[in-house]
């Protein structure tokens, strides 16, 4: 089906960088529900004795950080991404380096607000966290495959990824490599749950969006700015 396209392997064991959202400033869930802290507290033991014990809590516990690997393979949450229609299975998304996740997600996070907040002329902040997350996997290599078939990073179609997810998947291929379709980085697609292990924080991040004047600030240290995208150039 796309014998010159999956023609080329690399055995990649290194970080792929995770950039999901969070809140900066921890918030006790418990303490809506009285004002002794003594409660809290009994709220808090009762809700863990409810949790699956499990040896690698990082990766797959709700409360804990679940959302880096699991979240993407859990069926409730498949959706229509890139290499995925989101009918039959999920994928997982990383990216080499944190400025490649950074043009990704404010793409996604910008379209949300304008469903929102369009033409608003005020600032939308929005929390980050960003992860390394091991990658040990025989991947497809489609870096630079892209100027052969354009439709690998079309910003306005994933029919074409789609249909090559679907194959890889049916295939049991564990993933490819290819070039963002919002700037000039690389993302990881990863098909296989257990080609991802050793997740780690690495920063924690601000966005703050004004629609109307068609600019993001990320920051990693509040008040700072780290990096200044125009939303209107990731589409």
């Amino acid at each position: 089906m796309f014998p010159d396209l999956v023609d080329t392997n690399v055995a990649y064991a290194d970080d792929l960088v995770r950039n999901i959202k969070t809140i900066r400033d921890s918030q006790n869930l418990f303490d809506d529900l009285s004002a002794d802290p003594a409660d809290w507290a009994a709220a808090i033991t009762a809700e863990a004795e409810e949790r699956i014990p499990t040896a690698a809590s990082v990766i797959t516990r709700p409360f804990d950080y679940g959302t880096v690997i699991s979240y993407s393979f859990d069926p409730a949450h498949w959706q229509a991404t890139r290499f995925s229609d989101g009918t039959r299975y999920g994928v997982w998304y990383g990216s080499t380096d944190p400025a490649t996740t950074v043009h990704e997600t404010v793409y996604h996070w910008h379209r949300f607000l304008m469903d929102s907040f369009a033409g608003e002329d005020r600032e939308v902040r929005g929390e980050r966290r960003v992860y390394d997350v091991r990658c040990e996997a025989l991947l497809i290599d489609l870096r630079g495959k892209e100027r052969r078939y354009p439709d690998l990073t079309r910003r306005t179609s994933y029919a074409f990824t789609q249909r090559l997810g679907a194959f890889l998947e049916a295939q049991g291929s564990n993933g490819v490599l290819v070039r963002s379709a919002r700037s000039k980085g690389v993302n990881g697609a990863i098909l296989r749950r257990e080609r991802l292990s050793n997740v780690r924080e690495r920063m924690l991040l601000t966005y703050r969006c004004n629609l109307a004047q068609d600019l993001c600030t990320v920051e990693r240290e509040p008040g700072l700015a780290w990096m200044k995208l125009r939303p209107s150039t990731l589409y």
